[in-house]
């Protein structure tokens, strides 16, 4: 199966049915009442506990990967930047409810100096979180990721890993899958649904 089509399987079974999803009605968001998401306690990219907790009553863009990604990962995150940055300049009020966050499915190498240095090339309201493999496995569980570790050495290996960029309202619920880009599509959605 490749990966686009574990993503939809992913999204339709932790979904539910959805109906139209292309034509979703602007009523609705497409994962309303959907199982993904959930409490954790991460480190940032300056060494400090974080909880979902601290960021409520902001909408979260969520983003799982890894920074030494040579390809998907920097482009999709370049793709959500740009996207907030465009909502800074079009619908300041909403951006400044919007919290960015990256989460590495890499906690081996991805440290809290690594993050601090991959998000601060994208935007400065970017979160990087990482943690134990174990407190890593457990989020992406919850939030519907899947991931591998590749072949290679202990330095040298690539992650195999779903590619979803998640919107959740200030509450934490899960509003919509957001599209991989173009920044301006990014941003659409997002005011489609926060509202």
């Amino acid at each position: 199966m490749n990966m686009r089509c574990f993503v939809a399987t992913v999204a339709l079974l932790v979904a539910g049915p959805l109906s139209g999803c292309a034509q979703e009605p602007a009523g609705e968001p497409p994962l309303t009442g959907a199982r993904i998401g959930g409490a954790f306690s991460l480190i940032d990219q300056n060494g400090r506990t974080v909880s979902d907790r601290d960021f409520a009553g902001r909408y979260r863009i969520v983003y799982f990967g890894y920074t030494f990604c040579p390809d998907v990962c920097p482009t999709d995150v370049q793709n959500i930047a740009a996207a907030v940055k465009l909502l800074e300049r079009d619908e300041p009020a909403l951006a400044r409810r919007i919290a960015p966050i990256f989460i590495t499915i890499d906690p081996a190498r991805d440290t809290p100096p690594v993050l601090k240095r991959f998000v601060s090339a994208f935007h400065p309201r970017l979160v990087g979180l990482t943690g134990t493999a174990a407190q890593i496995a457990k989020v992406a569980r919850e939030y519907g990721i899947y991931f591998a570790r590749g072949a290679g050495t202990s330095e040298g290996y690539l992650m195999d890993h779903s590619r979803q960029i998640y919107l959740f309202d200030p509450e934490g619920h899960p509003l919509a899958l957001l599209p991989e880009g173009p920044p301006a599509a990014i941003a659409k959605e997002v005011t489609t649904w926060a509202r």
